[in-house]
Protein backbone atom coordinates (compact mmCIF):
# COMPACT_ATOMS: atom_id res chain seq x y z
CA UNK A 1 0.00 0.00 0.00
CA UNK A 2 1.31 3.15 -1.26
CA UNK A 3 1.83 6.21 1.39
CA UNK A 4 -1.26 7.93 -0.51
CA UNK A 5 -2.92 4.83 -0.19
CA UNK A 6 -2.53 4.55 3.34
CA UNK A 7 -3.03 8.46 4.38
CA UNK A 8 -6.64 7.97 2.74
CA UNK A 9 -7.35 4.77 4.80
CA UNK A 10 -6.44 5.94 8.08
CA UNK A 11 -7.94 9.67 8.07
CA UNK A 12 -11.29 8.53 5.60
CA UNK A 13 -12.18 4.41 5.65
CA UNK A 14 -11.36 3.99 9.44
CA UNK A 15 -13.66 6.88 11.01
CA UNK A 16 -16.31 5.45 8.63
CA UNK A 17 -16.10 2.20 9.87
CA UNK A 18 -16.07 3.31 13.54
CA UNK A 19 -19.53 5.20 13.17
CA UNK A 20 -21.29 1.87 12.03
CA UNK A 21 -23.04 0.87 15.07
CA UNK A 22 -23.08 -2.65 16.68
CA UNK A 23 -25.84 -4.82 16.47
CA UNK A 24 -28.40 -4.08 19.36
CA UNK A 25 -26.21 -0.66 20.60
CA UNK A 26 -28.64 1.54 21.76
CA UNK A 27 -26.82 4.76 21.81
CA UNK A 28 -24.99 6.72 18.83
CA UNK A 29 -21.30 7.52 19.82
CA UNK A 30 -19.88 10.52 18.06
CA UNK A 31 -16.07 10.82 17.50
CA UNK A 32 -14.13 14.05 17.15
CA UNK A 33 -13.41 13.29 13.47
CA UNK A 34 -14.79 15.92 11.27
CA UNK A 35 -17.30 17.11 14.06
CA UNK A 36 -17.64 20.41 11.71
CA UNK A 37 -19.40 17.94 9.12
CA UNK A 38 -21.99 16.66 11.77
CA UNK A 39 -22.88 19.59 13.15
CA UNK A 40 -23.69 21.04 9.95
CA UNK A 41 -25.62 17.72 9.05
CA UNK A 42 -27.56 18.43 12.11
CA UNK A 43 -28.23 22.24 11.71
CA UNK A 44 -29.39 21.72 7.92
CA UNK A 45 -31.71 18.47 9.20
CA UNK A 46 -33.54 20.88 11.71
CA UNK A 47 -33.67 24.08 9.77
CA UNK A 48 -35.46 21.48 6.79
CA UNK A 49 -38.10 20.58 9.43
CA UNK A 50 -39.00 24.10 10.91
CA UNK A 51 -39.41 24.83 7.31
CA UNK A 52 -41.84 21.99 6.96
CA UNK A 53 -43.72 23.28 9.96
CA UNK A 54 -44.15 26.32 8.83
CA UNK A 55 -45.26 25.57 5.63
CA UNK A 56 -48.33 23.76 7.41
CA UNK A 57 -49.28 26.45 9.62
CA UNK A 58 -53.33 27.37 9.33
CA UNK A 59 -54.66 30.42 8.90
CA UNK A 60 -55.94 30.08 12.69
CA UNK A 61 -52.44 29.99 13.70
CA UNK A 62 -52.59 26.20 14.33
CA UNK A 63 -48.72 24.72 13.57
CA UNK A 64 -49.10 20.50 12.48
CA UNK A 65 -46.11 18.64 13.44
CA UNK A 66 -44.36 17.07 10.70
CA UNK A 67 -43.57 14.19 12.87
CA UNK A 68 -47.20 14.06 14.26
CA UNK A 69 -51.01 15.17 13.85
CA UNK A 70 -50.46 17.13 16.98
CA UNK A 71 -51.21 20.61 17.38
CA UNK A 72 -49.68 23.26 19.05
CA UNK A 73 -51.35 26.60 19.58
CA UNK A 74 -50.24 29.98 19.72
CA UNK A 75 -50.46 31.02 23.14
CA UNK A 76 -53.06 34.15 22.57
CA UNK A 77 -55.35 35.48 24.62
CA UNK A 78 -59.23 34.84 23.95
CA UNK A 79 -61.56 37.74 24.80
CA UNK A 80 -64.50 36.07 26.90
CA UNK A 81 -67.85 36.95 25.77
CA UNK A 82 -70.44 38.05 28.15
CA UNK A 83 -73.98 36.51 28.39
CA UNK A 84 -76.29 38.83 25.75
CA UNK A 85 -79.76 40.08 27.08
CA UNK A 86 -80.94 40.04 23.94
CA UNK A 87 -84.25 39.44 23.05
CA UNK A 88 -84.11 38.79 19.31
CA UNK A 89 -82.57 35.66 19.95
CA UNK A 90 -84.12 32.46 18.96
CA UNK A 91 -86.24 31.44 22.01
CA UNK A 92 -84.13 28.14 23.00
CA UNK A 93 -80.59 30.03 22.58
CA UNK A 94 -82.32 33.06 25.17
CA UNK A 95 -84.25 30.63 27.07
CA UNK A 96 -83.05 26.84 28.11
CA UNK A 97 -85.01 24.39 26.35
CA UNK A 98 -85.12 20.62 28.11
CA UNK A 99 -87.26 17.65 27.38
CA UNK A 100 -90.40 19.87 26.70
CA UNK A 101 -89.42 22.49 29.14
CA UNK A 102 -88.89 25.81 28.63
CA UNK A 103 -86.87 28.57 31.42
CA UNK A 104 -86.64 31.72 30.93
CA UNK A 105 -86.18 32.87 33.88
CA UNK A 106 -84.48 36.21 35.15
CA UNK A 107 -83.42 36.89 31.55
CA UNK A 108 -85.17 40.47 31.21
CA UNK A 109 -87.96 39.69 28.72
CA UNK A 110 -90.64 42.09 28.22
CA UNK A 111 -92.85 39.59 26.39
CA UNK A 112 -93.44 35.77 25.98
CA UNK A 113 -91.08 34.65 23.05
CA UNK A 114 -92.26 31.70 20.83
CA UNK A 115 -92.30 28.59 22.33
CA UNK A 116 -91.29 25.33 20.31
CA UNK A 117 -94.87 23.60 19.71
CA UNK A 118 -93.94 21.08 21.93
CA UNK A 119 -94.00 22.64 25.32
CA UNK A 120 -95.46 21.14 27.87
CA UNK A 121 -94.01 23.66 30.98
CA UNK A 122 -93.01 26.72 30.61
CA UNK A 123 -91.42 28.88 33.48
CA UNK A 124 -90.91 32.44 32.62
CA UNK A 125 -90.59 33.83 36.58
CA UNK A 126 -89.24 37.44 37.39
CA UNK A 127 -88.89 39.30 33.94
CA UNK A 128 -90.71 42.05 32.74
CA UNK A 129 -93.21 41.13 30.67
CA UNK A 130 -96.69 43.27 31.01
CA UNK A 131 -98.71 41.86 28.75
CA UNK A 132 -100.01 37.88 27.64
CA UNK A 133 -101.42 38.00 24.28
CA UNK A 134 -103.99 35.36 22.41
CA UNK A 135 -101.48 34.40 20.13
CA UNK A 136 -98.04 33.37 22.62
CA UNK A 137 -100.24 30.41 23.05
CA UNK A 138 -102.89 29.88 20.50
CA UNK A 139 -100.38 27.27 18.56
CA UNK A 140 -99.28 25.82 21.88
CA UNK A 141 -102.21 23.07 23.25
CA UNK A 142 -99.42 20.66 24.79
CA UNK A 143 -99.07 23.36 27.62
CA UNK A 144 -99.76 21.70 31.26
CA UNK A 145 -98.16 24.26 33.44
CA UNK A 146 -97.36 27.89 32.79
CA UNK A 147 -95.46 30.13 35.45
CA UNK A 148 -95.35 33.64 34.61
CA UNK A 149 -94.67 34.75 38.83
CA UNK A 150 -92.89 37.85 39.40
CA UNK A 151 -93.36 40.01 36.09
CA UNK A 152 -95.52 43.34 35.84
CA UNK A 153 -98.39 41.95 34.02
CA UNK A 154 -101.66 44.22 34.25
CA UNK A 155 -103.57 43.08 30.59
CA UNK A 156 -104.17 39.58 29.73
CA UNK A 157 -106.57 40.02 26.82
CA UNK A 158 -109.23 37.81 26.93
CA UNK A 159 -109.05 34.04 25.44
CA UNK A 160 -105.48 34.15 26.28
CA UNK A 161 -105.80 30.72 27.72
CA UNK A 162 -108.96 29.26 26.57
CA UNK A 163 -107.43 26.90 24.44
CA UNK A 164 -104.79 25.10 26.46
CA UNK A 165 -107.14 22.49 27.53
CA UNK A 166 -104.24 20.51 28.99
CA UNK A 167 -103.59 23.30 31.61
CA UNK A 168 -103.41 22.29 34.91
CA UNK A 169 -101.12 25.25 36.82
CA UNK A 170 -101.56 28.39 36.07
CA UNK A 171 -99.50 31.17 38.04
CA UNK A 172 -99.78 34.75 38.17
CA UNK A 173 -98.65 35.54 41.23
CA UNK A 174 -96.46 38.86 42.19
CA UNK A 175 -97.93 41.10 38.88
CA UNK A 176 -99.79 44.09 38.56
CA UNK A 177 -103.68 42.17 37.61
CA UNK A 178 -106.79 44.19 38.46
CA UNK A 179 -108.95 41.24 37.39
CA UNK A 180 -109.28 37.46 36.40
CA UNK A 181 -108.90 36.30 32.94
CA UNK A 182 -111.19 33.46 31.86
CA UNK A 183 -109.44 29.99 33.60
CA UNK A 184 -108.92 26.80 31.19
CA UNK A 185 -111.71 23.80 31.69
CA UNK A 186 -108.90 21.17 33.52
CA UNK A 187 -107.43 23.69 36.22
CA UNK A 188 -105.99 22.05 39.20
CA UNK A 189 -103.58 24.82 40.65
CA UNK A 190 -104.02 28.36 40.60
CA UNK A 191 -102.19 31.26 42.23
CA UNK A 192 -102.55 34.91 41.49
CA UNK A 193 -101.32 36.21 44.88
CA UNK A 194 -100.01 39.51 45.39
CA UNK A 195 -101.79 41.06 42.74
CA UNK A 196 -104.18 43.98 42.87
CA UNK A 197 -107.66 41.97 42.12
CA UNK A 198 -110.89 43.08 43.30
CA UNK A 199 -114.14 41.89 43.87
CA UNK A 200 -115.66 43.37 40.59
CA UNK A 201 -112.63 41.73 38.84
CA UNK A 202 -114.08 38.07 39.06
CA UNK A 203 -117.28 37.22 37.01
CA UNK A 204 -119.72 35.67 39.19
CA UNK A 205 -118.99 32.53 37.47
CA UNK A 206 -115.30 32.22 36.90
CA UNK A 207 -114.63 29.05 39.38
CA UNK A 208 -118.34 27.66 38.07
CA UNK A 209 -117.23 25.40 35.37
CA UNK A 210 -113.84 24.75 37.01
CA UNK A 211 -114.77 21.13 38.32
CA UNK A 212 -110.98 20.25 38.62
CA UNK A 213 -109.83 23.08 40.24
CA UNK A 214 -108.12 22.09 43.80
CA UNK A 215 -106.04 24.70 45.14
CA UNK A 216 -106.75 28.35 44.52
CA UNK A 217 -104.44 31.04 45.94
CA UNK A 218 -106.04 34.75 46.11
CA UNK A 219 -104.21 36.16 49.25
CA UNK A 220 -102.48 39.20 49.40
CA UNK A 221 -105.02 41.51 46.82
CA UNK A 222 -107.65 43.72 47.57
CA UNK A 223 -110.95 41.70 47.12
CA UNK A 224 -113.85 42.83 49.12
CA UNK A 225 -115.94 39.60 49.24
CA UNK A 226 -115.17 35.61 49.16
CA UNK A 227 -115.55 34.85 45.26
CA UNK A 228 -119.10 33.10 44.27
CA UNK A 229 -119.52 29.46 42.97
CA UNK A 230 -116.87 28.19 44.72
CA UNK A 231 -116.22 24.43 43.02
CA UNK A 232 -116.86 21.38 44.68
CA UNK A 233 -113.17 20.21 44.25
CA UNK A 234 -111.46 22.68 45.93
CA UNK A 235 -109.44 21.81 48.99
CA UNK A 236 -107.39 24.73 49.48
CA UNK A 237 -108.20 28.62 49.44
CA UNK A 238 -106.32 31.66 50.62
CA UNK A 239 -107.90 34.58 51.00
CA UNK A 240 -105.64 36.38 53.44
CA UNK A 241 -104.66 40.09 53.81
CA UNK A 242 -107.37 40.91 51.76
CA UNK A 243 -110.40 43.80 52.38
CA UNK A 244 -113.09 40.79 52.91
CA UNK A 245 -115.56 42.98 55.17
CA UNK A 246 -118.76 40.40 55.62
CA UNK A 247 -119.52 36.61 54.21
CA UNK A 248 -123.02 34.51 54.16
CA UNK A 249 -124.58 31.93 54.37
CA UNK A 250 -124.10 30.57 50.87
CA UNK A 251 -120.31 31.62 50.21
CA UNK A 252 -119.21 27.74 51.37
CA UNK A 253 -122.56 26.34 51.99
CA UNK A 254 -125.94 25.70 51.23
CA UNK A 255 -128.37 27.48 53.32
CA UNK A 256 -131.45 25.33 52.08
CA UNK A 257 -130.23 22.76 53.20
CA UNK A 258 -128.32 21.91 56.17
CA UNK A 259 -127.55 18.59 55.30
CA UNK A 260 -125.05 19.36 52.87
CA UNK A 261 -121.04 18.64 53.92
CA UNK A 262 -118.28 20.67 51.79
CA UNK A 263 -116.16 16.95 52.37
CA UNK A 264 -113.36 18.03 50.09
CA UNK A 265 -112.38 21.26 51.55
CA UNK A 266 -109.00 20.99 53.76
CA UNK A 267 -108.19 24.39 54.40
CA UNK A 268 -109.59 28.16 54.33
CA UNK A 269 -107.65 30.86 55.33
CA UNK A 270 -108.55 34.44 56.16
CA UNK A 271 -106.52 36.19 58.56
CA UNK A 272 -105.54 39.48 58.13
CA UNK A 273 -109.01 40.81 56.67
CA UNK A 274 -111.27 43.57 58.71
CA UNK A 275 -114.06 40.39 59.49
CA UNK A 276 -114.88 38.91 62.86
CA UNK A 277 -115.87 35.39 61.77
CA UNK A 278 -117.33 34.43 64.95
CA UNK A 279 -120.36 36.70 63.74
CA UNK A 280 -121.27 34.40 60.80
CA UNK A 281 -121.63 30.82 62.46
CA UNK A 282 -123.98 29.29 59.73
CA UNK A 283 -121.64 30.00 57.60
CA UNK A 284 -119.12 27.59 58.36
CA UNK A 285 -121.64 24.62 59.08
CA UNK A 286 -120.98 22.30 56.51
CA UNK A 287 -116.93 22.78 56.87
CA UNK A 288 -114.66 19.84 58.50
CA UNK A 289 -112.77 22.27 59.95
CA UNK A 290 -113.14 26.37 60.57
CA UNK A 291 -111.31 28.88 58.58
CA UNK A 292 -108.16 30.80 59.82
CA UNK A 293 -108.82 33.81 60.84
CA UNK A 294 -110.27 36.47 63.46
CA UNK A 295 -112.99 35.43 65.74
CA UNK A 296 -112.97 38.06 68.17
Amino acid sequence: MTTLQTIFFLFFIVPLVKLVPPIQQESLNLYEYDTDIFEELFKQDYEDKSQDAIKKKGKDGMIVSPDSNIQLQRDESVPKVRPTKDTNLPTCLLCVCLSGSVYCEEIDIIAIPPLPKETAYLYARFNKIKRVAVSDFADIPTLRRIDLTGNMIDEIEDGAFSKLLLLEELSLAENKLIKLPVLPPKLITFNANYNRIKSRGIRGNAFKKQTNLSYLYLAHNTLESVPLNLPESLRVLHLQFNNITSITDDTFCKSNNTRYIRSRMDEIRMEGNPIILAKHPNAFSCLKTLPVGAYY
